[in-house]
C-alpha cells in the first residue's frame, strides 16, 4: 500500500502530519505485511512517481476532491500527528475513511 502524507519536516522522527495547504514536505510511506516497509520524504508530491493508493489528512475539512477523483482513498488521522503514531493507527484501523 502506497500512502501519501503531507508533512511539516523532512526529518522522519520530527515530521508531523500537517494540512494539505501547509505541507512543506510529502511522505511516501509503503505499508506491507502489517508494518511500514519504507518512508521517502520529498519536497513536493510530484516527485513521487509510484501510484498512490491512499492519502492521510488531518481532518474532514481538507480539500481532498482531486485525490478522490483519481480513486485515491482518503483517511483521516483525527489525533495522530507523528509518523510512528500514524503507522500504528493505520495498522489497528483507527483512521477514519472519508466517503462521499
Amino acid at each position: 500500500m502506497n500512502i501519501l502524507l503531507p508533512l511539516d519536516s523532512d526529518i522522519e522522527d520530527e515530521a508531523k502530519l500537517t494540512s494539505l495547504n501547509e505541507a512543506t514536505f510529502w511522505g511516501h510511506m509503503v505499508m506491507a505485511e502489517g508494518r511500514m516497509q519504507s518512508l521517502h520524504i520529498c519536497k513536493s508530491a510530484e516527485e513521487i512517481t509510484e501510484m498512490i493508493d491512499c492519502i492521510i489528512v488531518q481532518n474532514e475539512k481538507e480539500y481532498v476532491w482531486p485525490y478522490m477523483e483519481q480513486n485515491i482513498a482518503v483517511l483521516i488521522a483525527p489525533t495522530q500527528r507523528y509518523i510512528e503514531d500514524i503507522v500504528e493507527a493505520y495498522i489497528f484501523k483507527e483512521l477514519y475513511d472519508i466517503s462521499i
